[in-house]
């Protein structure tokens, strides 16, 4: 019987050799680690491979994949759960199954056990959105006022925003050109493409055109922007930072201003743009956004106002028809 079974399985192509079920999590993990390093930028490998080894290795990795069941993976997943944020969870069951997806595609296993199981949902969070008065307030009492500025109204990254060099500031048509992304990574500075690997053309507004020009002088056009123009100005201490400390200035004089992080100012260019009318397709753009789908699921709550403003636009519209005549006066059915 098992003999029979063993050769269906060779014809339908299912066939696992036991011994190659025995081969151990850790082992496979150790290629596809180093298949990710190679492409993946330097900020995300990390985190993947913190998850590998703070959550995975601990209890999957001396382990044969074939010996893996459904029933405790989702046992994990739900111990882990317990005592950590969804998004620490995701990613460490992304990293298992991963890992598994190897396994199979190698014909050690004939299923992925880890595929299936369920998994906390990550409860997005409210983001704080500037006014403009609240962004001059928090620029005003900032240790870099023009950087504050310049993410709240350009929407770059941090690491973006300082891995741009005069070079890449286009003064007549007030542009910069987002060429390189500067991510600190294990206290090392790594500059790389930006985030979805497109060097894209995001405007700043006027008022900042003389600030900027300022920013330029005395450097030559391969020196950074911001800063001394040699050395990465480095994301401020969340707690200690020049940044925290300006954002505790603000809060000392208004209780109800936000309490934001530089990246947060990502989110208030983003409101700033659609409460002047911006196209999501602009906005993202302006952003870098993979997609305008993206920046919808981003940003959907920005975008709530657009429903009662297209049926405000289309009655509008529809009552300039019947006023020209193009249309005929219909009054609504009771």
């Amino acid at each position: 019987m098992r003999l029979a079974e063993v050769e269906i399985g060779k014809a339908k192509g299912d066939y696992v050799n036991p011994a190659d079920a025995r081969e151990d999590v850790a082992s496979i993990a150790t290629g596809w680690l180093r298949a990710r390093e190679q492409v993946m930028k330097p900020s995300s490998y990390q985190a993947l491979r913190g998850a590998w080894e703070t959550h995975v290795q601990p209890r999957w990795g001396a382990r044969s994949v074939g010996s893996v069941r459904h029933s405790e993976v989702q046992d994990w997943v739900a111990e882990l759960s317990r005592g950590r944020a969804a998004t620490t969870v995701l990613r460490a069951h992304g990293v298992l199954a991963a890992i598994l997806d190897v396994a199979v595609n190698d014909r050690r296993v004939s299923r992925n056990v880890a595929r299936g199981v369920a998994l906390p949902r990550k409860v997005p969070k409210s983001k704080p959105y500037l006014t403009h008065e609240q962004v001059d307030r928090l620029a005003a009492a900032s240790t870099y006022p023009v950087l504050v500025l310049f993410l709240a109204y350009t929407g770059l990254r941090w690491g973006e925003a300082t891995g741009l060099r005069v070079k890449h500031v286009d003064a007549l048509r007030r542009r910069v050109s987002v060429e390189e992304n500067a991510v600190l990574v294990g206290g090392v500075v790594h500059v790389g493409t930006p985030k979805t690997h497109e060097a894209r053309s995001v405007p700043y507004p006027a008022f900042l055109s003389m600030s900027i020009a300022k920013l330029c002088e005395g450097k030559r056009r391969e020196d950074l922007l911001f800063g001394d123009g040699v050395t990465h100005m480095r994301l401020p201490n969340s707690v200690r930072g020049w940044f925290a400390f300006a954002v505790k200035r603000v809060r000392d004089a208004d209780e109800d201003f936000p309490r934001v992080t530089p990246h947060d100012l990502r989110h208030t260019a983003a409101s700033l743009a659609v409460s002047t009318g911006a196209h999501v397709k602009s906005v993202q753009r302006m952003l870098g956004h993979a997609s305008a789908a993206m920046t919808l699921d981003v940003y959907a709550d920005l975008f709530d106002d657009d429903l009662d403003s297209v049926a405000e636009a289309l009655d509008l519209a529809r009552h300039a028809a019947v006023v020209a005549g193009t249309l005929p006066r219909v009054t609504p059915a009771k």
